[in-house]
């Protein structure tokens, strides 16, 4: 899989941790919004994790982007329960975060066939 191709499939990651970067207090305020604990530590994990595992992945430093594709794989899934818990919500909410979550599982998908790949090399 081509460089450049990795770089797309982790676009979102990757911007969402430099603008995270840059404003790192709207990332801790979301954390706490949904009600998650040491808001200010799970920002900077998160942050971390965005911008290290895309770069593995588009980098596949090492022979280690198929860590980068299952650590933001796994993360991706996570913000499911804790951030677009669909069932919780009335409609049209409820619909609403049921796309986003249906999005988010796309996400994975293409993040598992990216690991399979950078493993199988």
């Amino acid at each position: 899989m081509d460089m450049g191709l990795r770089a797309v499939l982790t676009v979102l990651f990757w911007s969402a941790g430099i603008f995270g970067l840059f404003n790192f207090s709207a990332v801790a305020a979301e954390a706490q919004a949904i009600g998650l604990p040491n808001e200010r530590l799970l920002a900077a994990a998160t942050i971390a994790l965005q911008l290290g595992g895309s770069l593995l992945v588009i980098s596949n430093f090492a022979g280690f982007g198929w860590c980068g594709a299952i650590a933001l794989a796994l993360f991706t899934l996570l913000t499911i329960p804790f951030g677009h818990a669909f069932w919780t919500f009335a409609e049209p909410r409820r619909t609403a975060e049921l796309h986003i979550a249906l999005e988010h599982l796309t996400v994975v998908g293409g993040l598992l066939l990216c690991a399979y790949y950078l493993k199988s090399r």
